[in-house]
């Protein structure tokens, strides 16, 4: 998730582009970049945060009244001034690109592009968006963009400007934000309103599919065909504070209607035309087919996500594995090898208890392959093999987005592995695969149906005590859930193997308690089905998250929360969403700040 501005207008723009980036500094912080355009295209990059780009291009005024800048959470290509935004085309063409989002077919269009002699100076995907449009400008630039985004796969928004065309911005959207702000005689084009707000409240909504040219005078919208468009001018009558969050009233709930935008995000190119690849993933056939054994390790949230990893690389991959909390990992005496592949779990990639039993599992011979959302953190540098979700910057406390991408990761890694060691028959891959692909849309209609929560939270709001139950597969998204309500509610709650309830638990039970019970379609659903009758004889409340058409578990529960049919291995990333939503919504009917929980920080870099 990265951050555009973009500014054509009468008054020199480099403060204004500036500041834009410094309201969208929370969208990335990898690295920054500002373009301005006068007679030639002067770029200026530098990794880290808004702060060190603002240091570096200095006070001195500068004439340029149309400019790109950008700020970054990268994605393809190491956190290095090379790979910062705007990219520019090959020297002297004149083209000049920022972007937010995934190239699919980067790959292809590098190998095409430099066959007809372009010259690439970074590892990031977007260069293939520069080079294309200068393989496609011949003095329009809109038709150059038009031509070149029909040649896209992916999910992205980037917006384009070129040294002989002062007063233009031209940007495409598919599958990313971008939005148009409408000045007296100028036009801002940003990846949210907060860029742009403290100068015009005056918006044009850029929609998927769509190409837009800003001018002075105002913006020409085209479809995808290079139709025109009409699009009306509409107000917003935000205030900064939730300007910054779009509109939400938290960051956590922005961040957790973002999870279908981080989940394709994380796709990515990755699976492309049925294809799966996972650079980053330094393991031979060979190796991998020679695997006896994979040990999770990780903390909090990412525990979970690497319990649900055990039963998916246990399930498709066939390789016994086993989840363990780093922080007690870190100081037993493990039995692993060098057939042992150690998979570390880490949002933040900083987590001290992760980095410590890396170090331990790296020691005793293990590959050690890091799963975390920020390129360059210390994980990075202490392991063997890496893959980055890309859910871009997370401010809640309470994890959401970051859960549901890393569950994403861990599908394509064993689905991969599955393949590799022939577990996988073809065609169960491709059902699997195409399961995926539909993650972000089965994720969207689950997070839309999100009101059925609003009267459980009424309801059970002031209760001081929830039990949670999964079995299998469901049991860390009952552990995931009770953590959220525990984590931003304060409420004291429990989580349990469901078959675990009848030795100790079931003691908890009264006509007062509500269960939360993850009761979706598999093979250990009738199992399910009896601790619920148990649950029920104490009295108790149930409230159960179950799969879609299943109308018996209505006679069961007191209230049902259904998910869109899936694979039940899949099911977790859906049964999660309204765990979160009833968390959030019992939350705030308590009063709290459920973006900054007390005691707790984003980052534990303490043991």
């Amino acid at each position: 998730m990265c951050g555009i501005v973009g500014y054509v207008g009468g008054r020199p723009c480099k403060e204004l582009l500036l500041t834009g980036l410094e309201r969208l500094e929370y969208r990335g912080y990898d690295s920054a970049g500002i373009c301005l355009i006068n007679g030639r295209a002067d770029i200026t990059r530098r990794v880290g945060k808004v702060a060190v780009l603002r240091d570096a291009v200095g006070t001195s005024a500068h004439p340029a009244t149309t400019g790109l800048a950008h700020t970054r959470w990268a994605t393809h290509g190491g956190v290095i001034e090379a790979n910062a935004h705007p990219i520019e085309a090959c020297e002297g063409s004149g083209v000049t690109v920022v972007h937010n989002g995934i190239i699919e077919n980067y790959a292809a269009l590098r190998r095409e592009l430099s066959e007809a002699g372009h010259v690439y100076h970074s590892d990031t995907d977007t260069e293939a968006i520069a080079h294309l449009v200068e393989e496609c400008y011949s003095g329009d630039l809109v038709e150059a963009v038009h031509k070149a985004y029909q040649r896209l796969d992916g999910h992205f928004a980037f917006a384009v400007a070129h040294r002989d065309s002062p007063g233009v911005l031209v940007a495409a959207r598919r599958g990313c934000p971008l939005v148009v702000g409408v000045g007296e005689g100028e036009m801002f084009m940003a990846s949210a309103i907060p860029a742009f707000l403290a100068e015009t409240r005056k918006v044009q909504h850029v929609f998927d599919d769509e190409i837009v040219v800003a001018r002075t005078d105002g913006a020409t919208f085209l479809s995808g065909d290079g139709t025109p468009i009409e699009r009306e001018v509409q107000e917003v009558e935000w205030d900064d504070d939730a300007a910054e969050k779009q509109g939400y009233e938290t960051f956590m709930l922005k961040e957790i209607w973002e999870q279908p935008d981080a989940i394709a995000q994380t796709i990515g190119e990755r699976l492309y035309h049925g294809q799966l690849q996972l650079d980053g993933l330094n393991l031979s056939d060979e190796q991998v087919r020679g695997l006896s054994r994979i040990v999770f390790l990780a903390c909090g949230t990412s525990y979970h996500a690497g319990l649900v990893g055990r039963y998916l690389l246990e399930e498709w991959a066939r390789i016994p594995s086993e989840s363990d909390i780093a922080s007690e990992w870190r100081y037993r005496r493990p039995v692993i090898d060098r057939n042992t592949l150690v998979i570390a779990i880490a949002q933040s990639g900083e987590t001290i208890d992760t980095l410590a039993a890396m170090k331990e599992a790296r020691a005793c011979g293990a590959h050690v392959l890091a799963v975390t959302n920020v390129m360059g953190s210390q994980m990075t540098r202490e392991c063997d093999s890496v893959l980055y979700t890309r859910a871009g910057l997370e401010i809640g406390v309470a994890a959401s987005k970051t859960f549901t991408a890393q569950l994403t990761l861990l599908y394509l890694l064993a689905l991969r592995l599955g393949t590799i060691r022939g577990t996988l028959t073809g065609e169960r891959a491709e059902t699997l695969l195409a399961q995926v692909r539909s993650l972000p849309d089965l994720v969207r209609s689950t997070l839309e149906r999100g009101e059925l929560v609003e009267p459980i939270a009424d309801r059970f709001a002031r209760n001081e005590f929830f039990l949670y139950l999964g079995r299998n597969i469901g049991l860390p998204i009952a552990l995931e859930g009770a953590l959220k309500l525990k984590e931003i509610s304060y409420i004291a709650t429990d989580a349990y193997a469901a078959g675990e309830m009848k030795h100790g638990p079931i003691a908890l039970l009264d006509d007062s308690t509500p269960v939360v019970v993850i009761a979706t379609d598999g093979h250990v659903y009738e199992k399910v089905v009896s601790n619920i009758e148990e649950v029920r004889a104490r009295g108790a409340h149930v409230i159960a998250v179950a799969t879609e058409g299943n109308e018996g578990i209505r006679d069961l529960a007191e209230h049902v929360l259904y998910l869109p049919r899936t694979e039940p291995e899949l099911q977790p990333v859906l049964a999660v969403l309204p765990l979160q939503q009833l968390a959030y919504a019992i939350a705030t009917r308590r009063g709290l700040d459920v973006d900054k929980p007390r005691n707790l920080a984003k980052t534990v870099t303490v043991e």
